[in-house]
């Protein structure tokens, strides 16, 4: 008899990535919660951490050189990127007040039925009300 590992899709917003990719504390947390996981995010998830690490090399809190790096990193995190509905996430959006970058990832969760991990405590917030497993 053989046993058969089902692997779970998860969700991850950005600050996920670039948590992993900085070592911020929460690193090892992030780990113990989605190994084994396949993770998923919307397609705009590079340029979000890009737009990320220029913030925070504009705050002076990484050098440019640092967040290439981290930008690097961050590559070689496996993820299967996938397409937002869009008018899903503008109502997702608008009935939460958020910025729709931050919907596009709970409208993939949501559609797709998979847990979210997130460090945002609004996202989290609004995950739960939309009755998307969250993974904390």
């Amino acid at each position: 008899m053989s046993c058969t590992i089902v692997k779970m899709n998860v969700v991850a917003d950005t600050n996920i990535f670039l948590a992993s990719a900085l070592d911020e504390p929460e690193k090892q947390q992030i780990i113990e919660l989605t190994v084994g996981s396949h993770i998923v995010a919307p397609i705009i998830l590079p340029y979000e951490i890009g737009n990320a690490l220029t913030a925070l090399v504009k705050r002076h809190r990484l050098s440019p050189d640092e967040a290439k790096a981290a930008f690097q990193s961050t590559q070689n995190i496996p993820v299967k990127l996938i397409n937002s509905n869009i008018p899903q996430s503008l109502e997702i959006a608008f009935q939460f007040n958020l910025y729709a970058y931050d919907a596009y990832f709970l409208q993939c969760a949501q559609s797709f039925k998979c847990p979210f991990i997130t460090l945002d405590r609004r996202a989290k917030e609004v995950a739960k009300a939309l009755n998307i497993v969250v993974l904390e």
